[in-house]
């Protein structure tokens, strides 16, 4: 938790109490939101403490049997009524998470509002494919059986939410461990609360059986508390310092964890590129949500031959980004979170010591809230700070380099690996310059909006992660996987079992068809193998 974004209190109160909890008059700890736009007072929100963890996660865990076994169909049926929701609540929706987060309505309204019935169709559609048994080939070493796969979900998911996209970060992996018969225990950043409270509405009224969801309110203590609990596997999306402990706490048990990180994603801007195109792309993939997301453009790599008329053109067009709260209907908003924009500070400030000019911005606005100057920084090199580390704020670095190999080079250069993006005009070079990429997913000629590709699996290599979900592989993550082998039951024995007298030959025979692929060698070693068996009965 950020002690100067929010504040903790302790009181006596009996309201704000989980679905399904008791009354309690004993004290506990309050958070105080401030809002990011203003620094006013917006309320103050519960703190649930370990007890009313392993309370809401006992809940889960006696609704699971009856929710696994519900049918699939009907499982579908009701978590489509999420977009029925939000048709009807959508817009008040998204004024509530522009309240809370400071960013303008319309980006709440289309990446928040807006990603998850577009996400929850493709869960829809691809769940019935992907969770039925399906049969698989069998080597002709095992004659006569079939072998099959399956699907069943781990039980109880712990989901920890991040607070720079509130609603759609928790919304979707909760509707992706549902759809497959699991059930949730959702906890959410304490940055956003209000958010919070929105996330819980959209389950109440969807009409769930009682457990199937639980939310718990509060701040690290809660999360941790969490991760401590009887769940069968957590989802976390953050910090990758949090992620390490959210990591640690599943080894203990052991249980399987997700851990959707941080990024330094990169932007290659060839010399043949649209720059039109790809200035626009620079400012909008670096400034959307005031930066604070984990794909947005944190480096930009650009060759020597087009650096300079590339930087003039984004310098126009970041010049003319409005900035300002909901009301103001600007381009962009504050950041939600007062402690990252001191990370902001320092990474400007740090990075002009060392050398980086700045073109435009580079300063904390003069007004109240949270609002630092879109900025645009050249002469960025890999020994700064602000090259290496998630800076997650409204700062586009520009790197030159000589050529696309260096830009290449370089953007690998990172403990990060989760997105970047590759700019040209030659799509089969983008493809080859993409495939060389590490990191988990990657755009040509577009930034960010692959994210909202419900096909494509989303996650990161290194510090950026484990794990991916979107996609098939995101449905797939919250089911735990059983192979089934069957066979006939007509023999009373099998070649290969007991006793072993008298078929070591065939043994060898049998070895030369599966190294050497001989069918007649198969044949006639299984041949050999049985006459043993029959002779043996």
């Amino acid at each position: 938790m950020s002690a100067d974004q929010t504040t903790a209190t302790t009181t006596a109160t009996t309201t704000a109490r989980p679905s399904g909890a008791e009354p309690s008059s004993s004290p506990r700890r309050l958070l105080e939101k401030l809002s990011p736009v203003s620094g006013a007072r917006l309320g103050e929100f519960p703190v649930a403490g370990e007890d009313e963890v392993r309370a809401a996660v006992a809940r889960a865990r006696a609704a699971f049997p009856g929710w696994r076994d519900t049918p699939l169909a009907v499982r579908a049926e009701a978590l489509g009524r999420v977009k029925q929701v939000l048709a009807e609540q959508g817009e008040h929706y998204a004024r509530k998470i522009s309240e809370d987060t400071g960013k303008p309505t319309f980006e709440a309204t289309m990446t928040e509002i807006g990603a998850v019935p577009v996400l929850l169709d493709y869960i829809l559609r691809r769940a019935p494919v992907l969770l039925r048994r399906r049969k698989v080939s069998t080597p002709i070493i095992l004659p006569g059986k079939s072998g099959f796969i399956e699907y069943f979900p781990r039980g109880v998911i712990g989901i920890i939410s991040p607070w720079n996209f509130p609603f759609q970060l928790a919304v979707v992996p909760v509707l992706s461990a549902l759809i497959g018969g699991n059930t949730v225990v959702l906890k959410q950043s304490e940055i956003t609360p209000i958010v919070a409270g929105v996330v819980e509405d959209l389950f109440r009224r969807i009409g769930l059986p009682a457990g199937v969801v639980e939310i718990v309110h509060g701040d690290g203590s809660t999360g941790a508390a969490l991760t401590r609990a009887d769940v069968d596997m957590l989802f976390f999306t953050g910090s990758v310092a949090t992620g390490r402990k959210v990591m640690a706490a599943a080894a203990q048990r052991p249980i399987p964890v997700e851990l959707e990180l941080g990024g330094k994603d990169a932007m290659i801007v060839c010399a043949d590129a649209n720059l039109e195109r790809a200035a626009e792309a620079a400012v909008w993939g670096g400034l959307v949500n005031c930066g604070q997301a984990c794909v947005s453009v944190e480096r930009i790599f650009v060759v020597d031959a087009i650096h300079d008329h590339f930087v003039e053109k984004v310098r126009e067009k970041v010049s003319q980004v409005t900035v300002g709260g909901p009301d103001e209907q600007a381009d962009m908003g504050p950041l939600t979170s007062s402690a990252q924009l001191g990370i902001v500070e320092r990474h400007v400030k740090s990075a002009v010591a060392a050398g980086a000019k700045v073109v435009f911005g580079g300063e904390r606005l003069q007004r109240p809230g949270q609002f630092f100057a879109p900025t645009l920084l050249t002469g960025i090199t890999p020994e700064m700070e602000i090259f290496r580390e998630e800076t997650f704020g409204p700062v586009l670095p520009v790197v030159r380099v000589r050529d696309e190999e260096e830009a290449v080079r370089l953007a690998n250069a990172s403990e990060f690996g989760l997105a970047g993006s590759v700019w040209t005009q030659d799509v089969a070079k983008g493809l080859r310059l993409a495939s060389r990429l590490e990191c988990g997913q990657v755009c040509i000629n577009d930034v960010i909006q692959s994210v909202g590709h419900p096909a494509l699996p989303f996650g990161g290599v290194r510090s950026s992660g484990i794990g991916r979900y979107h996609g098939d592989e995101g449905i797939l993550a919250f089911m735990n996987t059983r192979g089934i082998m069957v066979d006939r039951g007509k023999l009373n024995s099998e070649p290969l079992w007991y006793p072993y007298a008298g078929k070591v030959a065939h043994g060898f025979e049998l070895l030369r068809g599966i190294t050497t692929r001989s069918v007649g060698s198969l044949v006639k070693g299984f041949l050999g193998l049985r006459k043993k068996m029959t002779r043996q009965k």
